[in-house]
């Protein structure tokens, strides 16, 4: 009984943000007719009123709504730059919050991206760790190094997750101290605001839900090295 409690809770403690993330993000999909116009749209307009017409916006893969600071620009999923929805509305706003703080030089918004860049190079190296360790193993016969690179490619993985938890005040910033704001000066109706609200608390949670992945990925390892 205790293991299944602990099972549904590493569950949910691993997908559920991301369920609840993709929810929100269907259940206000619905396209409607009162908004002024699509994701797209408010995101070249937004951009173009904080003096950012420099910053492109273009249409990226499904799910994959970010913001780029390497390239300049905003990047919607199909839906949400076709759409004149509230999801499609807040995604965009909140991914102009992002550029916006890029063109403000905000420290948080360098930072991140600085240990982001560190991270993606310490996690290839663990990965390479994790697959070269059982050769090394059985060629030196060295268990101590084999534990070596098995602890280097665990590190590795948490400095994923790190990272992505760490990116939580920059994420709950694009939300709630651009974006909302912004959304609330005319762009959407008085009683969208709550629904707004709730669309944005989920996407500054999908890099919460990315930091369990993360965790998710380092779990399969340790299972393919038991075998």
């Amino acid at each position: 009984m205790h293991f299944i409690v602990i099972l549904l809770l590493v569950i949910a403690l691993l997908f559920g943000p991301q369920w609840w993330a993709q929810y929100t993000f269907r259940r206000y999909a619905k396209p409607l007719d009162r908004l002024q116009g699509t994701g797209g749209e408010l995101a070249r307009h937004l951009l173009d009123r904080f003096e950012m017409p420099h910053v492109k916006v273009e249409k990226t893969d499904p799910d994959s709504d970010h913001y780029d600071p390497n390239d300049l620009a905003v990047r919607l999923s199909p839906t949400n730059f076709d759409n004149k929805s509230l999801t499609a509305i807040a995604v965009a706003a909140h991914e102009v919050g992002h550029a916006i703080q890029h063109h403000r030089k905000e420290s948080l918004l360098a930072w991140r991206s600085r240990l982001a860049i560190f991270a993606g190079a310490v996690q290839k190296f663990g990965v390479a760790a994790m697959m070269i360790m059982p050769v090394v193993t059985a060629v030196t016969r060295v268990p101590a190094l084999g534990g070596f690179l098995f602890l280097v490619g665990i590190g590795s993985m948490f400095m994923a997750t790190l990272v992505h938890l760490i990116t939580l005040p920059v994420e709950t910033d694009a939300s709630f101290n651009k974006a909302l704001p912004i959304l609330e000066a005319g762009y959407v109706e008085a009683e969208d605001i709550p629904k707004v609200r709730r669309i944005l608390r989920a996407a500054a949670l999908t890099y919460l839900a990315g930091s369990m992945a993360s965790l998710l990925n380092l779990w399969r390892w340790i299972a393919i090295l038991k075998r």
